[in-house]
């Protein structure tokens, strides 16, 4: 019997919601799709398709939302009172709420949230103050407006529960790492299970004998090193902001530079809540930093376009030498067995710019791209962009968390 699936992925300036249809061990059938941007630059806008049809495109939202857990709350009444969406009419339809959670802690596969669950979940908060926070708002939200449903919690660390000991292991006292959880997590976990499994069958291979250097490039970026279908390595460590900078992240900077920044940066943050507390070091290096504060924009793509400013020129090549810095890292960790190289997110899936010259710094290695098809982008789930005649594929991987997460739990005996 087919069961509906809400996979709810809440950002840092929006949520989104994908309804599926499934039914198990079988691929999840999108029925709708809805998000609400822009919950950081009123005023917020409101996207719905169903049935691959457009029925809102960034239409402004008349209600109040001040927060993720509103804007939430006004889709799933948007899903519910669709009447061309015949599968929800009521909020009891819904059998499976599927939630993308940030930082799992040690959580190496995905779970029913519980009662214990949520509050274990509430203590890796401090792990991740900026992200989990709002998630576990809207979790908390769907056990109170839907009690009949059951809430899983899908994990952006749980890809990297097989990174060795030797590359989640920070070089501290052992002790007060152990107690503190102190290690190499990873994230995007969830868009690497995607591309994986999507970049596997394009290459005709099987996932446990796939190795790729995967590049989620987005408003967050990182890289990760896949070896025979696992994660083997990542750039982002105890927290999203180490490795790559992003739209407001700085990425990985000497840990001394707070200090010299700032005199105040071991101070709560005034921004900080009873369920939110962020010294002014993490505010500073999470939303202060990044493409914003080189180029005063986040918006990556008027910075791919602006060749003749030099700032973002500047914030353009420091981006590209920061990636090749992880693909040439991961590259000699991987022993030169590649498979792929694969750009996914927002900015590796636009940004042909982008994709040509890393490849073209990377070409040493055996990257390079087809100029025609690199140009015309992504025509596919994953599209082969390489040069004929290259060492190692070039791939263009459209990524799906949500479609990931449905997937995830359609596998799931529990669940059914």
């Amino acid at each position: 019997m087919a069961k509906i699936i809400l996979s709810i992925n809440a950002g840092s300036s929006s949520v989104k919601i994908s309804v599926y249809s499934a039914e198990q061990n079988c691929t999840p059938h999108q029925l709708a799709e809805t998000q609400i941007s822009g919950l950081t630059a009123p005023p917020p806008q409101l996207d719905y398709a169903r049935g691959g049809e457009t029925i809102y495109k960034s239409k402004v939202v008349d209600s109040e939302i001040s927060s993720q857990d509103d804007a939430f709350k006004e889709l799933l009444d948007t899903l519910i009172n669709d009447e061309q969406l015949p599968e929800i009419k009521s909020k009891s339809d819904i059998a499976i709420a599927t939630h993308r959670i940030v930082h799992g802690g040690d959580y190496e596969t995905h779970t029913k949230i519980t009662d214990a669950t949520y509050h274990h979940l509430e203590e890796l908060n401090d792990l991740a103050p900026l992200h989990n926070t709002k998630s576990l708002e809207i979790v908390r939200s769907c056990v109170n407006l839907l009690p009949e449903t059951t809430n899983v919690a899908h994990f952006d660390t749980q890809f990297h529960a097989t990174l060795p000991p030797h590359i989640f292991t920070y070089p501290i006292d052992p002790v007060i790492a152990k107690s503190n959880r102190l290690r190499k997590y990873g994230f995007h976990g969830i868009s690497y299970a995607f591309v994986l499994r999507a970049a596997a069958e394009k290459l005709g291979k099987k996932v446990e004998e796939t190795n790729i250097i995967a590049l989620h490039l987005g408003s967050g970026a990182s890289a990760c090193a896949i070896k025979q279908g696992k994660s083997w390595d990542t750039s982002m460590g105890l927290t999203p902001l180490a490795g790559l900078p992003g739209a407001t992240r700085s990425g990985s900077v000497d840990p001394s530079l707070v200090f010299h920044y700032a005199s105040d940066v071991g101070k709560l943050s005034p921004g900080s809540t009873k369920d939110l507390h962020i010294s002014r070091a993490e505010e500073i290096l999470n939303k202060e930093a990044g493409w914003r504060a080189l180029t005063g924009t986040t918006n990556f793509g008027a910075i791919a376009g602006e060749e003749e400013d030099e700032q973002k020129k500047m914030a353009f090549d420091l981006f590209v030498d920061r990636i090749c810095g992880f693909v040439g890292s991961y590259y000699v960790s991987l022993k030169g067995q590649v498979d792929a190289l694969v750009f996914a997110g927002g900015i590796g899936e636009k940004s042909s710019r982008l994709r040509k010259e890393v490849t073209t710094q990377a070409a040493c290695l055996g990257f390079e791209v087809d100029d025609e098809l690199n140009n015309k982008g992504p025509a596919d789930t994953v599209t082969d962009v390489s040069k004929e005649g290259s060492k190692h594929k070039t791939l263009v991987c459209l990524t799906d968390e949500q479609f990931e997460m449905a997937r995830g739990c359609a596998e799931d005996p529990e669940l059914w």
